[in-house]
């Protein structure tokens, strides 16, 4: 295991970081086939430590040939369960042995706080036991009419999925694609996002390790707009699952309506967290805070919208505020740092654009803008705006990163309206002592996942998505095993087959 080394910036940097990312097609790392590269940059110091392959049309042709061909004539998709099994525990022992070294490349490549990069390979190893207990356990159904007929489903893989992947969490939520995917026996091409290219390379030698053969996983790196593109439009790809931007699932959508391909897509979000007058007012404030703040506020379930019921309203605001001014803003490998720096320079653009914006839509209670301790690197301190308005541009719109809007309420059905006015329904917070409330509300707020008393907790055997907006089905426990296979349907006679005699 390595321990990171200090440049004379102060900025830790992790020891042996590639100095080129490539793909790996078939077995092999490669370069693109023409040549073409993108810089990769870290960013704290926002300087290039990096060049990666950047994908064509010609590299996506190369990674899904090689899936094909493994999906058609390889061993993997015809493997009994337990042997599949066998390897993507294989896997997962070797994620976990990673995790310090994992956890270091996702803070320098991601700007994460360590502390809360250190459980991601945890979880990402825990995505492939889950999955691979799950296919050993998976039963699948019969229908008998008694000497009549008998109808069984017979469930088997589809063939290449295309996986898009986004730059929070990367290696984690890379996990909870590859594992489904793989413990069904499909062939992968795995395109991950051109912010954070640096973990995903990891995959490669720990599946040749694990025994997974060459190439059943495919990885190409680049542009969405180019290797992306090329990936969702692949005739051979009948499968995509993305997560990301609402806007470019939209695309994504139109893209593979050629093909009529098969689609999972986890979107963007604009989760309102409502908070009751009865509530635990402690116990609300440390799960909002952390529901926005932590990740950097970089994360798709983001409690942005706080909606406060008014006879708590001013009390919450001053100390929701308080707490905000308190969190410790800095060094991402510092493990004193609870937010640090956001991904690349075009999102703290984005961010900030967005600071500007509240601070004409609402009253500025924490943050604003750059640390004044920090003046180089993506930095932006935790931002509450309070009294905002449901049509102001920071109650409406995904900001994706450490800015809040709080919004007052006076009733359960002002509430419900206020957390349904958006185009976004990915999550939902609820806090309230009240059982009945609690249990109207949860199934009347248009969210794909809601969450009562509680941060977002998550259990893999439920279903994960969105509705409106955020998402085109959902994935997550046996969700997963239905979106990466196909059930076909075979229907056997057990008596004398009545046909009508057609021409006799």
């Amino acid at each position: 295991m390595t321990s990171p080394v200090e440049t004379p910036s102060t900025h830790f940097v992790p020891q042996d970081l590639p100095t080129s990312i490539q793909h790996y097609i078939n077995g092999k790392f490669v370069d693109s086939v023409g040549g073409k590269t993108f810089d990769v940059l870290d960013p704290v110091s926002n300087t290039n430590y990096a060049t990666a392959a950047a994908g064509q049309k010609e590299d996506i042709d190369l990674a899904v040939a090689a899936a094909r061909e493994a999906f058609t004539n390889g061993p993997w998709p015809k493997m009994k369960p337990r042997e599949r099994a066998r390897v993507l525990n294989k896997i997962a022992d070797a994620v976990e042995a990673q995790e310090s070294r994992l956890a270091e490349l996702e803070t320098f490549d991601t700007g994460l706080p360590i502390t809360q990069a250190k459980g991601q390979a945890l979880r990402a190893a825990e995505n492939f036991r889950f999955f691979a207990d799950l296919i050993v356990a998976q039963f699948d159904d019969a229908m008998k009419v008694p000497g009549s007929q008998i109808n069984y489903v017979n469930r088997k893989p589809i063939g290449v999925a295309g996986l898009i992947t986004p730059w929070n969490t990367p290696f984690m939520l890379e996990s909870w694609k590859l594992a489904p995917a793989l413990a069904t026996g499909n062939t992968v091409v795995l395109k991950p996002a051109e912010f954070t290219p640096l973990s995903a390379s990891l995959w490669a030698t720990i599946f040749k390790d694990a025994g997974l053969p060459d190439g059943v996983f495919n990885l190409v790196n680049g542009l969405g707009e180019e290797a992306g593109d090329a990936l969702v439009k692949h005739p051979d790809v009948p499968l995509i699952s993305f997560t990301g931007e609402t806007t470019t699932g939209q695309t994504i959508f139109r893209n593979a309506a050629a093909n009529l391909k098969g689609l999972s897509m986890e979107l963007g979000g604009k989760s309102p967290c409502v908070v009751f007058a009865d509530a635990d007012l402690d116990a609300a404030i440390d799960s909002a805070l952390f529901g926005v703040f932590s990740l950097n506020g970089e994360r798709c379930t983001a409690g942005s919208r706080i909606l406060v019921e008014r006879a708590i309203y001013d009390e919450f605001c001053e100390k929701y505020a308080a707490r905000a001014k308190n969190i410790v803003v800095g060094d991402p490998h510092d493990p004193k740092t609870e937010v640090g720096a956001l991904v690349h320079p075009e999102h703290y653009e984005k961010v900030a654009s967005y600071v500007e914006i509240g601070k004409s839509e609402g009253r500025l209670l924490a943050g604003g803008g750059r640390p004044e301790n920090l003046p180089e690197g993506n930095y932006i301190a935790p931002t509450v705006f309070a009294d905002v308005a449901p049509d102001a541009r920071i109650f409406q719109e995904e900001i994706f990163g450490p800015v809040v809007a709080i919004t007052p309420f006076d009733n359960d059905d002002e509430a419900l309206a206020l957390a349904n006015n958006t185009k976004y329904g990915l999550a939902a917070y609820i806090w309230t002592q009240n059982l009945t409330r609690a249990h109207n509300f949860s199934q009347n707020v248009e969210a794909g996942m809601v969450w009562l008393n509680s941060h977002n907790v998550r259990d893999l055997r439920t279903p994960f998505g969105g509705v409106k907006a955020s998402g085109l089905g959902h994935e997550g426990g046996y969700r997963s095993i239905d979106f990466y296979t196909d059930q076909q349907a075979v229907h056997i006679t057990l008596g004398t087959v009545h046909t009508p005699k057609f021409g006799a």
